[in-house]
């Protein structure tokens, strides 16, 4: 299983526009994403390809969350999903 972690750089957090950017890229991916915040326990991971689930995560611009992906092409899906959560959509 590969693993990231990347900081929520939008400044109002992973709210409705980052997240169904993120949302979008993760479905367009041939590998399923989890997503969690650092300090949760893995198990607590949500489906990182909902929108629901990832406004309820209540991700705020600082936080640290962990990405992990298995199968073929998951580091490659992870390297490019830390990308948008690390880029500031509320600025452009």
């Amino acid at each position: 299983m590969s693993e990231r972690t990347a900081t929520i750089a939008s400044r109002v957090g992973l709210h409705a526009r980052p997240a169904s950017i993120f949302a979008a890229a993760v479905g367009a991916l041939s590998v399923e994403v989890t997503i969690g915040l650092e300090s949760d326990p893995v198990e607590d991971a949500m489906d990182a390809s909902s929108i629901l689930s990832l406004m309820s995560l209540g991700a705020a611009n600082g936080d640290v969350v962990v990405l992990r992906a298995e199968g073929e092409g998951a580091e490659e899906a992870l390297e490019s999903l830390v990308v948008i959560l690390e880029t500031d959509h509320d600025a452009e």
